[in-house]
């Protein structure tokens, strides 16, 4: 290291690692000496505490904190080492090896401030100590967003229609689908313009922001990470608005554990959703989560897409034994067959037919292949109907919106 560098040259600790046995992290112990000479040390995870309340630590600018899984019986104590660091100001740093995700998102959300993976990626040690140095962004005073008007904090009744959408394979259409459908609810005029939300729940790779050519925002982040005490106001907050008529929550912008989000959480995410929006259009992750149960009994109508083909067919049948084995509730799922055959596609017609009876289910909605403006509009952030609007998927999508619109006024009249 250049004998100029600050850190080479203090007589103090500037750094201490953290584990059980920090020779089971050799990888750790050369970027340790490669970024911070010999100003770092060594603590156990019993030395850490009463180390970290002495005089000696009034020097440290952060501590790395390594783990695997065997370490998973100390939680509690890891936890503890944790707050005492975030009492003391230091910064804390974790490094993990085969940690499940929801135990890494337990002590994130405890004060950790970094993440990385061991074995550590080239220069990732170096490039998490730069960013816990970097000096707190000057704050920025964004325009005030235009309000909410979906927004009624006096409404308390909790009657949105939920409506997810789910693609049973990739590439199946889900997200075309669930953008669509959300923006043309959004478009009813009679006999009052509906409030709609449309959720990306895909907190890895959701794309509802890119077809709509939005941006992605740390609130949304920062909602996610306390959801108990997410209230109206927060949650709308949250949101980005699309051409001032849907409001969308999009993915986070960086990849979260898809168990970032408890049982508990997606209830009270759903429940403030549905207070706030006459509609609450979802587009579901393609994997099973912990929480896809709680959105499958709170829709009233769950859209599962598939296509004519081989892997459809087979993640049908592992989603049908899966969710029969957990006493949930298959027959709520409505199958769309995406890039149906054309009526006049006779030998296509008959494998739709063979394909719902070898299935053991009913393909309730069959949807034409909208071919290359599909994917032009998507690219382009537009929904089907302000980049091409006679294409014959948007006006399969327009229709079924407009029957679901004119059965919840036909239902809330009848109420």
């Amino acid at each position: 290291m250049n004998s100029e560098d600050p850190i080479a040259d203090s007589s103090h600790i500037l750094a201490c690692t953290i584990s059980r046995d920090v020779q089971n992290f050799d990888l750790l112990i050369e970027d340790m000496e490669t970024v911070m000479g010999e100003s770092w040390g060594d603590l156990t995870f019993d030395e850490a505490i009463p180390f970290l309340t002495q005089p000696d630590a009034e020097h440290l600018e952060f501590v790395a904190i390594a783990m695997d899984e065997s370490d998973e019986e100390d939680l509690a104590l890891i936890e503890d080492i944790i707050r005492t660091a975030r009492r003391a100001e230091i910064k804390v740093i974790l490094i993990t090896e085969d940690v499940p995700a929801n135990i890494l998102h337990q002590l994130l959300r405890g004060g950790a401030e970094e993440f990385l993976p061991y074995p550590l990626p080239e220069g990732e040690l170096a490039g998490a100590i730069e960013r816990l140095n970097a000096p707190e962004p000057e704050p920025v005073h964004e325009p005030a967003p235009a309000p909410l008007r979906t927004v009624a904090p006096a409404r308390v009744s909790t009657d949105g229609v939920v409506l997810a959408v789910q693609g049973i394979a990739g590439g199946t259409g889900a997200t075309t689908m669930a953008v669509n459908l959300a923006w043309e609810l959004a478009n009813m005029k009679a006999p009052k313009e509906p409030r709609v939300a449309l959720l990306d729940l895909n907190f890895q790779f959701g794309s509802v922001a890119t077809y709509l050519d939005l941006q992605r925002r740390d609130a949304v982040h920062e909602a996610l990470s306390d959801i108990e005490s997410m209230d109206d106001e927060a949650f709308c907050s949250s949101m980005v608005q699309f051409q001032d008529k849907l409001n969308v929550l999009t993915a986070p912008p960086d990849i979260l554990p898809m168990d970032y989000v408890s049982q508990p959480d997606m209830v009270h995410l759903l429940e403030t959703a549905r207070r706030n929006f006459d509609y609450v259009v979802i587009d579901m992750p393609s994997v099973i989560t912990g929480w896809t149960d709680v959105v499958l009994n709170n829709a009233h109508v769950y859209f599962a897409m598939i296509e004519l083909e081989m892997r459809s067919a087979q993640n049908t049948l592992r989603l049908k034994r899966a969710l029969q084995a957990e006493d949930l509730p298959f027959d709520k799922l409505r199958f769309v067959l995406n890039r149906a055959p054309k009526f006049t596609d006779l030998s296509g017609r008959s494998r739709i037919k063979r394909l719902a009876e070898s299935l053991g289910i009913s393909i309730d909605l069959q949807m034409p292949d909208g071919g290359k403006p599909v994917l032009q509009a998507c690219d382009h952030g537009l929904p089907l109907a302000e980049s091409a609007a006679k294409n014959p998927l948007r006006k399969e999508i327009a229709k079924l919106a407009q029957q679901l619109h004119e059965l919840n006024q036909s239902t809330s009249e009848a109420a």
